[in-house]
C-alpha cells in the first residue's frame, strides 16, 4: 500500500516539477514517470523496513 501511495505522490510531484520548469506535455510525462519510479522504490524500501521492524 505504501508503494502505491508513493507512486501516485511521485507522479504528482514530477508533474508539479515539470510544470514549474514550463515543460511541454512530453517533459511532464517523463518527469512523472521518473519521479513515480523513484518514489515507488523508496516506498518499497520503507515497506520492507516496516515489515522487518514490526
Amino acid at each position: 500500500m505504501i508503494v502505491l501511495a508513493a507512486l501516485v505522490l511521485g507522479a504528482l510531484a514530477g508533474f508539479a516539477h515539470a510544470s514549474r520548469r514550463k515543460g511541454n506535455a512530453l517533459d511532464k510525462l517523463q518527469y512523472m514517470a521518473v519521479y513515480a519510479l523513484l518514489f515507488a522504490l523508496i516506498g518499497l524500501f520503507a515497506t520492507i523496513g516496516l515489515e522487518k521492524v514490526l
